[in-house]
Parts: structure tokens; sequence; C-alpha cells
């Protein structure tokens, strides 16, 4: 459990806060100022302090701003018995997790010091995820420290250093595009242009003039002279997107210019030569187009030399949490309110299939930022807000509900979800909850509290 300073100037708060805090199963350290409490921070370096207002030699919002300083990283929980709303919004302005006014209430002080220690730890765990994924993340973007990624990153590092045509699979939203960057920043043309072509976006009466140029004259609207994505990529890299898009007749264009790196523009007669690198990247299972008779598998040889599968979102969720901290943090950085997710919500986002991949995923973290009110964001408000805005059906209970957690933290949630339903059924009659769930009154009073339960009103 965690180690947790008190500096209050009354020793009757002191002792009740370390008796329900040691009861919880904490260390207490505690102080009747601010001077000595500083000390004693620096000594023992705690993951929170409970911080009272009016304090002798240095007052607490002082107190407030040293600590801050010395120990950012650090939960501080400011106490008041003449708070004000001034006075409030000054704390939590100057870095303060919360403000409790007394005299205390033991459920509220319980709450705050639960969510600030579990935001403390989510802020600790994601530093060092930052820490020891930075070498790798500045340099592709690619966010997760999983088995399935770190494959990935290998063919990455083997393929990038020579000139190989490169066909990358993955289901939309996995990051082909971002794998394709890293390939040519990593690569002997990084210092080259980067040139994109969305296959699936041209229609293929305009895609010859797209890829190749054009003369002035060439067609109707062909007004002058145009250099194609071919001749643009020269000396760089050419990424061709969704190329199991193109069709037949275009196929057979691009193979010609990958065989002998030559094509004249549209209506010329020049023939232009080129050195470009090509990859490329589909959605689609290009076997299956290949036996479908939809892709040519001439083509697929010459682009597939070295082939890179992206996993879906399904197959790596033990990256899910590590992408959450990035996409909030991205979100924060935007202008949205900071939010963590509580480990409860992170069960609950892994336990999902996600077929939009981390970019469906981003799109919900960025909603669930601006739409969500709380600062830790519980399991019911990541479950309204993905209820609200995916059409995706429920997935089983245990899945949803229980997802990566481990089997002592499962147990315990679904305990308090049997109690929970228990209570409900009982209209919250805890005599009548407790004889339906077989234990003593006293016992289910203990687990209420031990839960956080309420009465839903």
């Amino acid at each position: 459990m965690a180690i947790i300073l008190v500096i209050d100037d009354e020793p009757g708060i002191r002792s009740t806060v370390r008796d329900i805090l040691e009861d919880e199963g904490h260390e207490l350290l505690v102080a009747e100022d601010a001077v000595v409490g500083l000390e004693l921070m620096d000594a023992r370096r705690p993951s929170l302090a409970v911080l009272d207002v009016w304090l002798p030699r240095m007052g607490g919002l002082d107190a407030l701003v040293e600590m801050k300083k010395r120990r950012p990283e650090m939960e501080v929980i400011v106490v008041s018995g003449h708070g004000t709303i001034d006075m409030a919004v000054r704390a939590l302005k100057l870095g303060a997790f919360d403000f409790i006014e007394k005299p205390l209430s033991i459920d509220r002080l319980l709450t705050a010091v639960r969510n600030a220690l579990e935001i403390g730890e989510l802020k600790r765990e994601n530093r060092d995820l930052k820490r020891a994924a930075s070498a790798s993340l500045e340099v592709d973007g690619l966010i997760g420290s999983s088995q399935a990624l770190s494959e990935v990153r290998g063919l990455i590092e083997q393929a990038a250093p020579s000139d190989a045509r490169i066909l990358i699979t993955g289901e939309n939203g996995t990051g082909k595009e971002l794998v394709a960057r890293s390939i040519h920043a990593k690569g002997r043309r990084a210092d080259k242009c980067f040139v994109e072509v969305n296959c699936a976006a041209i229609p293929d009466s305009l895609l010859e003039s797209e890829l190749f140029g054009h003369e002035k004259g060439a067609f109707t609207d062909a007004v002058s002279r145009r250099a194609g994505r071919f001749e643009a990529a020269d000396g760089g890299t050419l990424f061709l997107d969704e190329v199991a898009d193109l069709s037949l007749s275009a196929q057979a264009k691009v193979l010609r210019v990958l065989q002998e790196m030559r094509f004249e523009r549209l209506g010329g007669e020049k023939t232009i030569a080129v050195d470009v690198r090509v990859i490329a990247a589909t959605n689609k299972d290009v076997r299956e187009e290949i036996a479908a008779g939809r892709f040519r598998e001439d083509l697929f040889f010459r682009l597939a030399v070295v082939p890179i599968r992206i996993p879906p979102l399904r197959e790596r969720r033990e990256d899910i949490p590590e992408l959450c901290r990035h996409f909030l943090a991205k979100a924060a950085e935007a202008g949205a309110p900071e939010r963590e997710i509580s480990s409860e919500g992170l069960a609950l986002l892994a336990a999902r299939s996600w077929p939009g991949n981390v970019r469906e995923l981003a799109n919900f973290l960025e909603r669930l930022a601006v739409m969500s009110d709380e600062r830790l964001v519980s399991a019911e408000t990541v479950a309204r807000i993905l209820n609200d805005g995916s059409p995706e059906r429920p997935e089983p209970l245990v899945a949803r509900r229980y997802g990566i957690l481990g089997l002592s933290e499962a147990k315990e949630l679904f305990e308090r979800d049997y109690l929970v339903q228990k209570l409900k059924e009982c209209d919250y009659n805890v005599a009548k909850a407790a004889e339906a769930s077989g234990i003593h009154p006293s016992g289910l009073h203990a687990k209420i509290k031990k839960f956080g339960i309420e009465q839903e009103r």
C-alpha cells in the first residue's frame, strides 16, 4: 500500500485520519505544521499528502506550492474547516488533486484518497512506459510494447535500409501509413520526398494521369503539362495506399513501370526514367483477390518483396492501456480536460474487439476526454460513452467486465457487482440483502463501505 503524509495542526484530525487510513493498509506520516511535513516529504517520499490550509509557520497553500515544486508527481488533497469557493479554486489551480471541507466525511476522504492514489499510479506507469519505449516511439510513432508490435518493428528495422519493395497489409485503422512513413524515415532516402497516392480515391479514368502525369492537350481539361506522382517521388519513396483497389488495367500499367522504372506522360512521347522506392499497402487479403481474378499475381510478387502484416488491435490488447494514455495526453494537448481511466475502465476497453482498430480507439478517447466529467474515468462512464457512440454489440459479461484484470482484482470486482445486484433486488434493505447473500448484516455493511457502494437515485 501507499505512504501517506498528513499535515494538520489539530491532534484530533491527525489521529482520526491516521486511524482511518491505517485501517485501509497505508503507512501514515503525520506532522503538525508544513515545515515538519516538508522535511518528512523529502525524507520518506510519500505517494500522497493530506494538507490543511490553516497551519502555523507556513500556510497550507504556500506549502502546496513548495510540494508541487519539489515533488510534482505527488498528489495533494487539501482540507479546510473555513473553506470558500475561491480558496478551493485557488488550491486546484495550484495543483491540488481535490479540496475537502471539514468536518471530514470518512466516505468522501476515502474516495478522494483512492482516486488520488490510482491517478498517481497511472502517472507513474505512464512515465515508466514512456521512458522504456521512448527510443522507438520517437522514430516510428508506433505505440505499444506487445510481442506482435515488436515483430513489426523488427521487420521495419530489417527492411528500411534497403530499397526492397514492401507490401503492408492490415485492417483499416491499424497504422499502415505510419509504418510506411517509418520505413521511409529509417531508409537511405529519408532526406528525400515521401509521396502518397490513395489508389481507392482516384477514379480509374484519372489514375494514369495522376500516376504518370500528362502533356498539355492530352485530354479535354489538360490545359498545361503536369508531372505525375512517380515523377514527383523521383529519388524518394512512393506510397501506393489501397493498392488492391486498382483496376486490372491500371495494375498492368503500374507493373510495367515497376519492371522498367520508365514511363511516358499521358499524351507524351518522351520516356522518363525515375529512381523511386515503392511501398504499397492494402486492407484486403491479396491472395483472395488473386484467386478471385481481381489482382494480378505478377504485380503481387513485384510489390511484396518484403511483406509486413500489421496486427489488428484485438491481437495486441495488452497495448490498449498505453494507447489510451497516449491519446488522452494528445487530447489534453489539444485543449481537452486531462483524463485518466480507472483500471476497471481499461479492462472494458481491452476486452472490446475494436473493428476500427487504433483509429477507432483514438476517436473514442477524444470523445471520452470531452464528454466525461471525471478526472479518473470510471468503468460505468466508459461503458456509457461506448454504448452512446458505437454500434458494436456488447461482448459477453466476463470479457467485457473483467477483461485483463488479475484474479484477485476480478474477484473483488465480481463481489462488488454481486452485492450491488442483491441490494437493488432488495430495494437497498441491508438486512434483506444480507440474508439473500448468505452473509451477516454487519459483514455486508463492511463490504458496502469497502467497495464504496452507494444507493442509486
